[in-house]
């Protein structure tokens, strides 16, 4: 299987694969640094108010099953997904989750986060080295 640039379509796979393992490995030491409950705030991208609430809900029930605590506050922003750094709610997320308000910022998907690979890696550097990671509804095997 090609794409259009000539490369395998197993590529994407192997980097997917690659960014996740990356994204559990700062979640795993996120958490491992907690020594108490964790706490996390929730993000939601979302095209209506009744999308965004039917998304928290989700979230929340993912975030009580995995035993983990809702910060007091959550974040989202409203339309389709526009480049990470001109999300308000997103950028509002991080900043709270960075300054020690939670330990993770939990999504429906990763793609209510980012489907570029570069932006993704270099989001979970920046938050990871921060002592935060992010988790999603997907995570549940």
């Amino acid at each position: 299987m090609s794409t259009n640039n000539g490369q395998s379509g197993l590529f994407p796979a192997l980097a997917d694969e690659r960014l996740e393992d990356l994204r559990r490995a700062y979640e795993e030491k996120a958490i491992k640094a907690a020594r108490r409950t964790v706490r996390v705030t929730t993000y939601v991208l979302a095209t209506s108010v009744a999308e965004r609430r039917a998304d928290q809900e989700l979230i929340e029930a993912h975030v009580h099953g995995e035993g983990w605590k809702l910060a007091l506050s959550s974040f989202w922003d409203f339309g389709q997904a526009p480049p990470i750094p001109d999300r308000t709610g997103f950028g509002e997320a991080s900043r709270y989750a960075t300054q020690g308000f939670a330990h993770g910022i939990v999504a429906i998907s990763r793609q209510a986060i980012t489907t570029d690979n570069a932006a993704y890696e270099e989001l979970l550097h920046f938050l990871g080295s921060r002592g935060v990671f992010l988790a999603y509804l997907s995570d549940t095997a």
